[in-house]
């Protein structure tokens, strides 16, 4: 790689930036837990209070991405008004709320020899985030990794750069005035994506895990040239499974709550799944719903047959994350077929079965293997403020230390202290 002054001065920033972090983080890992409740609620509160100047710098950010032709979901992702600055605040109000979870004792116990052993829960130390749109991850992210002791360094979008610059002022007023270091949370200042590479260098040891919210192609990258290591899903492909025993009332609401809520968040329903046994009974009255609330549907060549607005669907259709009001739908054989067609595409995310039979029910949690699995109930669940952990820095699917939505706990490791009375080992 061609090295340039311009690519040595973004590494001198953001090995300062990482220098500063890891000091910040040997400060936090010893905080009180009343230092710390007390620097998030005067962020929740300094949010507040700027609110305006939060806004004018999100209309900004608004009407550059009008200008250079974001998608309507992408736009929604990255707009605040009134009503989500006070929820991104309250949002921090309920992480001070949490239980610390630094220096929780996991478990204990003690050795034949008399050594008494405990697991201890330890702040992971330095957290990079790197996300794009949606600038109240700033206060999220930020906010959960003080609240479980971690220093964190956060890496914007340029789509979101004025919005995420006014929120992270915001941030660090409050931890001055709680006596914590400014550098405790630090946002990199730049656009340019030689800042990434560097994050995911691992900033000469300073970072230890690195978290990615954003597109594909963002959390790819992250996941092929990260030298760390990494909490992140590629993508948020839902699914829905309608059983023959659903409540129709039931399947009916909550399709419709899965898909257009918010049709560009992760946790959007992407493909609907119907038992053939239902087809007569509950398929039209679900594609109907969906349609007069303006959703796209992609059907089976099954599903046409059901419908005249249904579009048919390709097979590119079963692995899109369209993030948009389109949903694709498809006939399966029971619970069975379900299961199937959700291991073969499923990006392990989160999956939803509409069932009034346990056994159906049973087999769906028992088989499924996605992070999350909901029964009778939305896809937008899948969150970590409506999980309890007060928000949520991004939801994990792979296997390794986190999975599902990661809040203060998971932003933990943990070690072992042996008190032993001068044992000596043969």
């Amino acid at each position: 790689m061609l090295v340039t002054s311009e690519t040595q001065t973004v590494a001198a920033l953001m090995a300062g930036i990482g220098g500063r972090a890891k000091q910040a983080a040997r400060i936090l890992a010893l905080a009180p837990t009343a230092q710390k409740n007390d620097a998030l609620i005067a962020i929740a509160d300094i949010l507040v209070a700027d609110s305006a100047i939060i806004l004018a710098a999100n209309a900004r950010d608004m009407a550059r991405g009008s200008e250079t032709g974001l998608s309507a979901a992408s736009l929604d992702r990255l707009k605040l008004d009134e009503k989500r600055v006070t929820a991104m605040a309250e949002s921090v109000r309920a992480i001070a709320t949490l239980d610390d979870p630094v220096g929780t004792i996991i478990s204990q116990w003690t050795r034949p020899n008399g050594l008494s052993i405990e697991r201890v829960r330890t702040p992971l130390g330095v957290i990079g985030v790197i996300f794009e749109s949606r600038p109240n991850v700033t206060a999220d992210a930020g906010a959960l990794c003080l609240k479980s002791g971690n220093a964190s360094i956060l890496r914007c979008g340029s789509d979101s750069r004025h919005s995420s610059d006014a929120i992270h002022a915001a941030i660090v007023k409050g931890l001055m005035k709680a006596g914590l270091p400014a550098h405790a949370i630090q946002l990199v200042p730049v656009n340019d994506r030689a800042a990434v590479g560097e994050m995911l260098s691992g900033l000469g040891g300073a970072i230890d895990v690195i978290v990615p919210r954003g597109g594909r192609s963002l959390v790819a990258r992250v996941q092929t040239e990260a030298r760390v290591p990494v909490f992140a899903h590629l993508e948020g492909l839902c699914h829905i499974y309608i059983d023959a025993s659903a409540h129709l009332g039931m399947a009916k609401a909550v399709t419709l709550n899965a898909k257009m809520r918010r049709t560009g968040i992760c946790g959007a329903v992407e493909t609907l799944l119907v038992d053939r046994q239902a087809a007569g009974t509950h398929l039209i009255p679900v594609l109907e719903t969906l349609s007069h609330a303006g959703c796209e549907i992609r059907g089976s060549s099954e599903v046409l047959a059901f419908h005249p607005l249904v579009k048919p669907a390709s097979e590119a259709d079963w692995a899109s994350e369209y993030l948009d009001a389109i949903i694709s739908v498809k006939l399966v054989e029971g619970i069975g077929g379900a299961i199937d067609h959700i291991a073969q595409w499923s990006s392990h995310h989160t999956e939803a079965v509409i069932a009034e039979d346990e056994k159906v029910v049973e087999r769906f949690f028992n088989e499924v293997d996605s992070a999350i699995l909901l029964h009778n109930a939305s896809t937008q669940f899948a969150d970590g403020g409506e999980f309890g952990f007060g928000g949520e820095i991004g939801i994990a699917t792979g296997k390794m230390h986190a999975r599902g939505p990661v809040g203060v706990e998971q932003l933990t490791s943990f070690n072992y202290r042996v008190r032993g009375t001068g044992q000596t080992r043969p």
